[in-house]
């Protein structure tokens, strides 16, 4: 019976992907280890490979195509003295025989330092309500078929918006004790007519992804922000003198706020944290994720150990990691994960703003650009280079104080950057 290769989930949050091209054409001879076929996901690019030895002897899903579901067939392979007969009626909608691996698998995956929700990642089985997907456990599927509930009118609680047995369970009861409303349609999408039409630009994977988790992040988590002011002139003249002494390694002002929101957590453990259903789980590592601009979106690659290294490590990391995330060249155990967050748009002049947290952490920290403001100090006005960091918290997790804690000691660092060195 010939192998199936499936469309393979390249992270946890990856529900569909597009396959970019393939390598191998049909009739062409595989050997386990062979790169078959690219595929792009919402965060990467990368390449899956053949696991067994064979012929590639039909390709389901062709190069180019968006969209195509986890675990979906998209390609066969004949095992020796197979005949091509032996894949009549195979289609993308065959069962699954064997799943082709990852480049990524290759070599044993790095153990991940933050926890996983309790209930297991779903196969990705896209089911069409009214134009949208339901995303549900199989387990809380096969409740609800059982008791004739649809999981149309039941609210997820579970990552992205999941439906888990806990939703179905509560729903169960809901609909025993008031008849079921439907939800409202949506309300249309009105485009004003204009003399010349519109360019309509598809939606990408990443771009898709981005607008459902940022949904369901303002939707789920209780935001609070809090804003604090940071003097950087002792930063700045510290800067200058590192950057003189060691002329092969410039160190920026965002290495410095990187280093500080490190040893501030380290300080401040209760702010490395997430909430789940039953605990709120505190990391045990300092793992800082760094937003990083590229086409088409955002991604986060993270400075895992951000408080065990130095300046002149973390400026190297984090050149190296938004280089590669640029090109869509980072591997998946390097921008998922992470505990806390920075996004910095200093560099572009923005003075103040108030960022989006990343879930499952549980805070953000937004930093706007070093400016000249009148300050007063001795009774006295005087000019200061200062700068703006908004901390958007889950206040589930990170309640004012807290949180304003975790601030007054990254400021500490910043206004007194030695003690980031001693």
């Amino acid at each position: 019976m010939p192998i199936t290769i499936t469309m393979p989930a390249l992270s946890p949050t990856m529900t569909e992907g597009r396959i970019a091209r393939w390598f191998k054409a049909e009739g062409e001879e595989v050997i386990a280890g062979d790169v078959l076929a690219e595929i792009e996901t919402d965060k990467a690019t990368m390449e899956i490979e053949a696991i067994d030895d064979g012929i590639l002897g039909k390709i389901l899903i062709p190069g180019e195509t968006d969209g195509v579901a986890v675990n979906t067939p998209i390609a066969l392979i004949l095992e020796e003295g197979e005949d091509v007969s032996s894949m009549d009626g195979f289609t993308a909608n065959a069962p699954v025989v064997a799943v082709a691996g990852t480049a990524a698998e290759s070599s044993p995956a790095p153990t991940a330092s933050a926890p996983v929700a309790a209930d297991p990642a779903p196969v990705a089985t896209p089911v069409p309500t009214s134009g949208q997907r339901i995303i549900a456990s199989p387990l809380a599927r096969r409740i609800a078929a059982d008791s004739g509930l649809d999981l149309a009118l039941v609210k997820g609680s579970g990552p992205r918006g999941r439906i888990v047995k806990a939703d179905v369970l509560g729903a169960q009861g809901t609909a025993k004790s008031a008849p079921a409303i439907p939800a409202a349609p949506a309300t249309p999408v009105v485009i004003p007519p204009t003399s010349v039409e519109p360019t309509e630009i598809p939606l990408t994977n990443m771009r898709k992804t981005i607008a459902k988790r940022l949904v369901a992040a303002k939707q789920d988590i209780p935001h609070i922000y809090l804003t604090i002011e940071c003097e950087l002139d002792a930063l700045l003249a510290l800067r200058k003198q590192v950057n003189e002494r060691r002329p092969d390694t410039k160190v920026s002002v965002n290495d410095f706020i990187v280093k500080a929101s490190a040893l501030a957590l380290k300080q401040v453990p209760a702010v490395n944290a997430s909430w789940t259903d039953t605990a709120v789980i505190q990391y045990n590592t300092v793992d800082i994720s760094i937003a990083v601009a590229i086409e088409g979106g955002l991604i986060t690659p993270i400075v895992r150990n951000a408080d065990l290294k130095g300046l002149a490590a973390i400026s190297a990391e984090v050149k190296e990691l938004a280089g590669r995330a640029k090109e869509s060249k980072l591997m998946p155990e390097e921008y998922q994960g992470g505990g806390f967050s920075i996004s910095n748009l200093g560099m572009f002049g923005i003075k103040e703003f108030s960022a989006i947290i990343n879930p499952p952490q549980s805070a953000i920290l937004a930093v706007g650009a070093g400016e000249q403001r009148p300050v007063v100090k001795n009774g006295a006005l005087s000019i200061a280079t200062v700068m703006s960091c908004t901390m958007s918290c889950d206040h589930r997790v990170v309640d004012g104080a807290l949180g304003a804690q975790w601030l007054a000691a990254f400021k500490g660092y910043i206004e007194d950057p030695l003690g980031m060195l001693l």
